[in-house]
This record gives C-alpha cells, structure tokens and sequence, in this order.
C-alpha cells in the first residue's frame, strides 16, 4: 500500500466528473442569476451529461472481474424498473438513476489512484469551506452569488418563503424551536444552496477522515477537521452530530468489528426505530423523534401492493420517509439489493476498510431513518462511492492487477 500518491499522474477525467458532481447546483445558480434564467430540464441535463460521461469513460476502460458486483446491481435494477414502469405505466427512473452513480463512482474508485482521490477530496473541501465562511461572514454577499430562493423557485418549483426577504432556500431558514447552536441565523448550505446537502457534505468527510487519515498529512487532517466542525455548528444537523460523535469513538471501536456486523446495521437501526415509536408515538414534528415515529408510520402503513411497486403514484408522499420511498418506486426488492450492495461491496480486511464500511452502513441507514433520499444525490455520493472503490481495490489482497472480463472491450 501507498503511504501517499504524489508521484502518481492525476486522472483528470475522474477528478473532472467528481468536482462537477459536487459543485454543479452552484454553477447552475450563478448562471441562471447571472447569465440567464434556468428551468428544471437544466438540472436533468446536467446530470444526465455527467452520468454519459462517466459511462462513457468506463465503456473505454472495459468491464473487469472486480465490477461484476456493481455491474450485477445495476442490472438487476433496470429488471426492476421495467418491472415498476409496466405495471403502473408510468415512467419512473428516479431509483435507477441513483444505482447508476453507485454504479459508477465504484468503478472509478477502482480505476482512480491516491492522488486523484485525494486532489477530488481536498479540492471539493476547500470550495465548501471556502464560500462555507463566505456565507457566515456575509449572508448578503452569499445570496449575490447564487440568489438560492430564486434558484429553486426556478429549477425545482419551491416558492421563497413569505415570511423571509433574505433570498436563502426556504429550508436553510430554519424555525423557531429548531435544534440550533445559534451561531447564524440560518441553517447554513455553502455551495449546496441548501441544509440538507451540506449535513450530508459533513458526514461524507467524516467517512473520509475516518478511513483515510493515516494517509493524510497534518494539514490536511485540520482542514477536513474544521471543515466538519464548523459545519456542524452551523448547519444544525442533528444526525450528522450523532454520527461524528459515534465515529470518533468509532475510529478506535470499528477495527475490531467483524464486517458480517455491517448486514445488520439496517435492521437494528429499524427495530430501534419502531421501539422509539412505541416508547413515543405520539411525538411529531421536524425533531429526531419526530422523524423516525413518521418513518414508522409510513411503515405500519405499507400493505403488500405498496411493497411490490403496485402503488407508484403515491411515491411522492414519502419523499421524507427513505426506506419506505424506496420500496414504494423500487419495491421491497429494491431496498434489499441496496441494503446488501451497500453492507457487503465494501472492502473488509484492512483497517481503513472496516472503518470505512462499518461507518458507511450508519451514514446511509440512519439517514433513511430519519430523512430522505439525499444519501442518494450525486452532490455526494459520487465521493462516498469514489472512496468505497478506490479503498476496496488499493488495500489489502484485492490491490492486484485486475482481470478484465472476456466481453470487455480494450482501452
């Protein structure tokens, strides 16, 4: 194993593709404040221009041995989805779209070197940390940049809120009673325009730090370091503070944890889930409790049409309950592929790799617990998946020469 990557060429299409991932809605923002007025096909082309790019350099590389298990998944998800859209005839792509950036990004990390994972991660810290303190400093100089309000209002349909003039996302507002250090007056967002992006920004460096520290200098460790603590006294994530909180102690627990403990991260954060409901269900509202007692609801609520993709149109109403979204538009078999996709591709022999897929398996679980499918937004899980692939084949016995499949095309 590499201590570190800097003789190592940049892939420049990776780090390309994975900043752009990261900072697109920014970009977007400022074009349509600054340039001209955006609607929400610009958002889909967008993305739909990164994944043809992704594919396509992956098509150049060819199909190894290594990528049948996210190959695997990718196709069993399109059988579901043709299975979905035939019998509700109505288009649905939105699960299929996220596989294929875990699709994807895994692949890349497998092909990507230290170098370039590093560069992808420091480059992407230093601009969310850059307009990060913009955005604290001078919430008016903020909204100048990228007028957020007027952004979602645009490309998502999201009106700005009436009770507000300041241009921010009516999300990143907050309300009175909200968990809140108090150190803003908002929920900050930096280059996301919006909270709950940002929350996951911070959990995606955790997972990094966490994995990825031996590998890092000093000052590389600080700025990752400060970069999540000062979004988490800004941001008034309640799950992302758990989760730090969890893998600091975690740093030094997860080592010695066999990784056949990762399958059962999602169905203990579940029954956890319906114990906090029965202990309180009467508790609602935007809180933690509030949030698991909703997703259990829309649990109890499920019969067996909703789990086998019969109920289609109603996908909508549990965009803030993540599993039960899942199931509604992927089906229970959905949900399933990427509960074992996520617990078990994973590397598991090397320390960093134990860290890494024990802390994983929280990030991903407990959000869906508690939120909604945002785990999912190439803003950042394109980096997970990046870190994912690149620490399953750069340590431990899987860090050989690859073999490429038989119906691979050459490079």
């Amino acid at each position: 194993m590499q201590s570190s990557g800097e003789k190592q060429p940049i892939n420049f299409v990776i780090l390309t593709i994975s900043l752009l991932a990261v900072c697109y809605n920014c970009i977007l923002a400022f074009i349509n404040h600054n340039i001209t007025p955006l609607t929400p096909n610009a958002v889909v082309l967008c993305e739909v221009v990164l994944q043809i790019a992704s594919f396509s350099y992956l098509l150049t590389k060819g199909i190894y041995e290594e990528d049948i298990a996210p190959l695997f998944y990718l196709l069993l998800t399109i059988v579901l989805t043709i299975f979905v859209i035939a019998i509700n005839k109505q288009a649905y792509i939105d699960h299929l779209r996220n596989v294929m950036i875990i699709f994807a990004f895994s692949i890349m990390g497998r092909l990507s070197n230290e170098r370039t994972v590093k560069l992808t991660f420091k480059i992407s810290c230093i601009i969310v940390l850059a307009v990060l303190i913009c955005e604290i400093v001078s919430v008016k100089e903020y909204v100048a940049l990228f007028h957020p309000a007027e952004y979602f209002q645009n490309t998502r349909g999201v009106p700005p809120a009436t009770y507000s003039d300041l241009g921010l996302f009516r999300g990143a507002l907050g309300f009175e009673g909200r968990f809140s250090f108090g150190l803003i007056d908002h929920r900050s967002s930096s280059i996301f325009l919006e909270q709950v992006s940002l929350a996951n920004f911070c959990g995606v460096m955790v997972l990094y730090l966490i994995s990825f520290s031996n590998r890092l200098g000093l000052l590389d460790r600080l700025l990752f370091f400060s970069t999540v603590v000062l979004i988490l006294l800004t941001n008034d994530t309640r799950t992302m503070l758990i989760f730090s909180l969890i893998c600091v102690a975690g740093y030094f627990i997860y080592p010695w944890l066999p990784k056949a403990l990762d399958l059962l991260t999602m169905p203990v954060i579940i029954v956890v889930g319906f114990v906090i409901h029965a202990l309180k269900p009467t508790v609602t509202g935007d809180n933690f409790v509030g949030r698991i007692n909703g997703t259990v609801k829309a649990f109890l609520g499920m019969d067996l049409q909703s789990t086998i993709g019969l109920q289609l149109d109603q996908v909508g109403i549990f965009f803030d309950s993540g599993y039960v979204y899942i199931i509604y538009g992927a089906t229970i078999f959905g949900l399933i592929l990427f509960w074992l996709y996520a617990s078990l591709y994973p590397g598991g022999e090397t320390v960093n790799q134990r860290r890494l897929g024990h802390a994983l398996s929280l990030f991903l679980f407990l959000n869906l617990m508690i939120g909604s499918t945002a785990i999912f937004s190439m803003k950042t899980a394109g980096l997970v998946w990046l870190l994912v692939g690149f620490l399953k084949f750069h340590e431990g016995t899987q860090a050989k020469q690859p073999q490429k499949l038989a119906l691979a095309t050459s490079s």
